[in-house]
């Protein structure tokens, strides 16, 4: 096991061990610190649970967002990759 690293989200010092590398881990607690403090101010709420929630909702939702993008993107490539090689199978047949 790794050594605890100790990172502060929204005020509060938490004490974690993984094996994903220190500055990692600074970066993950960083932005997800980001996430709570930004929600905080826009709503003004000062109930920790209520702005964990809704950081971790934002936090789903760009994950769920980047993957339908993902998606798509594939998706894309395989179409054209297809035309593609229609294009190919024709030039080939008229070579023959």
């Amino acid at each position: 096991m790794s050594p605890n690293i100790k990172v502060n989200i929204f005020n509060q010092t938490y004490s974690i061990g993984s094996e994903l590398g220190e500055a990692y881990i600074r970066e993950l607690a960083e932005y997800v610190d980001g996430k709570m403090r930004a929600i905080a101010d826009a709503s003004s709420t000062v109930d920790t649970q209520k702005v964990a929630t809704f950081a971790a909702m934002a936090i789903a939702d760009e994950l769920y967002t980047m993957r339908k993008d993902r998606g798509e993107q594939q998706e894309l490539m395989k179409e054209q990759a297809e035309r593609c090689l229609t294009l190919v199978e024709r030039a080939l047949k008229q070579t023959e």
